[in-house]
């Protein structure tokens, strides 16, 4: 299955109150919204992609645990964008002081911020350009670091703030460099 991307802003455009009510009246459909304001209609991950993605968020959660330093959220967290898109990374981490500085019912809600750290991982349903596509949202919205892994192709690749994009071939491993001080990830648990 691949994600199905729906325009309705000749028709309706919701406000951020009638997306999350969407949302909630639907569980049991993943929606996203782009910086142009279509609805994406978001297909389960498979068993290889699921168990793969639970081992990366183990990972940054015990790290976490370990440094205290922020928080740490599953793919199925929506953030509101300060640009406008309506995005849930595979895995995401937000600096404690800024998460903590939101209020409770943002908290509660769609978080209106932008993570410190995002994370991506191709699934086979994914396309490519859409998911770079998505990579840009992210860095638009001022996310520090993202990482774009792709299992097929043993491809990463990393967007940092201000700069071009990395694009790495089969790495072993990734550096949280100074957004994620002292995390590491060994990628064989990708590669497998």
């Amino acid at each position: 299955m691949t994600a199905i991307t729906i325009n309705f802003n000749n028709v309706i455009k919701l406000t951020s109150d009638q997306f999350y009510q969407l949302c909630r009246d639907n569980p049991d459909v993943k929606f996203e919204r782009n910086a142009k304001g279509e609805l994406i209609v978001m297909p389960p991950t498979g068993g290889e992609t699921g168990k793969c993605n639970a081992k990366l968020t183990t990972r940054f959660v015990l790290w976490n645990e370990q440094t205290q330093l922020g928080e740490v959220f599953d793919s199925s967290t929506c953030f509101k964008l300060p640009n406008g898109p309506d995005r849930s990374p595979d895995v995401s981490w937000i600096q404690l002081e800024r998460w903590n500085a939101l209020s409770s019912e943002q908290r509660e809600k769609f978080p209106p911020i932008a993570p410190d750290f995002v994370l991506e991982l191709m699934s086979p349903s994914d396309s490519l350009s859409e998911t770079q596509a998505k990579m840009d949202e992210y860095m638009d919205a001022k996310v520090r670091l993202g990482w774009l892994i792709d299992r097929k192709t043993r491809r990463v690749e990393i967007y940092r703030q201000g700069q071009p994009k990395e694009v790495l071939e089969s790495p072993t491993s990734l550096s949280g460099e100074d957004i994620l001080p002292g995390f590491v990830l060994n990628l064989r648990i990708v590669w497998g």
